[in-house]
């Protein structure tokens, strides 16, 4: 973008960042759809480009959670269990990232992605209702080493990896798309991103110049996907799921043929 007008930088990555989290809020993750392959398109390498990224997506946990927290839609306990479970999960993924081609990594995501998106159509009935399961001692150890999996999983690559997280709250502990979404975004989104957004941003160089823009479309798009997210219903988020996830499963993919 050092072509672009001085003028122009900022507001086409505000509108960039908007697009990208507005979408990410509704649909429980994928912010990094748009907005990492964008900013690596726009010349940042891949390390500057996480980082940056990374440190960007907090202000769409920051924007979620104003709106989520009103609603009542999470529990002190079980956001606790997520971030005892995921955060450590989210450092190791970190730490390891930046030595390991990411490639491989990234398509085969991108698969599981899509699969997520198939799964969810065909799944007609999937985070309709709230329906609690797997809530005695096993179930929460189980789903806490889910939880850890998937904290890796955030910590090393960012896009995408919050759709698993709502797909994981869905199917093992029997949330609707609804809760699962706020749980999603104010714990992985606020929290989860955060430590990641450090972890990167004390071994590599960060764009500064680019975050006013990128922070405030995350801040307004978070806060307004999470008005739509919690203003409509269950099918119209499971919608939007799945496109989401169809769509950013196939940017990790073609971004490596």
């Amino acid at each position: 973008m050092d072509h672009l007008p001085p003028l122009l930088e900022q507001p086409l990555l505000l509108l960039l960042s908007l697009a990208a989290n507005v979408l990410s809020a509704m649909a429980g993750g994928g912010a990094g759809l748009l907005q990492l392959p964008a900013l690596i398109f726009l010349g940042l390498p891949l390390s500057m480009a996480l980082a940056t990224h990374k440190i960007a997506t907090v202000a769409l946990g920051l924007g979620a959670t104003l709106k989520h927290a009103r609603e009542g839609h999470t529990a002190w306990g079980f956001s606790l269990l997520m971030l005892a479970a995921g955060l450590p999960g989210v450092v190791v993924g970190a730490n390891t990232i930046l030595s390991v081609p990411p490639a491989l990594a990234e398509v085969s995501l991108g698969v599981l992605t899509i699969g997520l998106g198939v799964y969810s159509y065909f799944k007609k009935q999937l985070g309709q209702q709230y329906q609690p399961c797997h809530r005695d001692l096993q179930g929460y150890l189980l789903g806490a080493l889910g939880l850890f999996a998937l904290g890796v999983l955030n910590g090393s690559l960012t896009s995408g990896t919050g759709l698993f997280v709502t797909v994981w709250l869905i199917t093992w502990f029997g949330y609707d798309f609804k809760r699962a979404t706020a749980y999603t975004m104010i714990l992985v989104g606020l929290f989860w991103n955060g430590t990641g957004a450090l972890a990167l941003a004390l071994q590599t160089e960060v764009k500064w110049s680019w975050l006013p823009a990128l922070l405030l479309g995350s801040l307004l798009g978070g806060y307004a996907g999470a008005y739509l997210a919690i203003k409509y219903s269950n099918p119209l988020i499971k919608r939007v799921f799945e496109v989401v996830t169809v769509a950013a499963g196939v940017a990790l993919i073609v971004q490596h043929i």
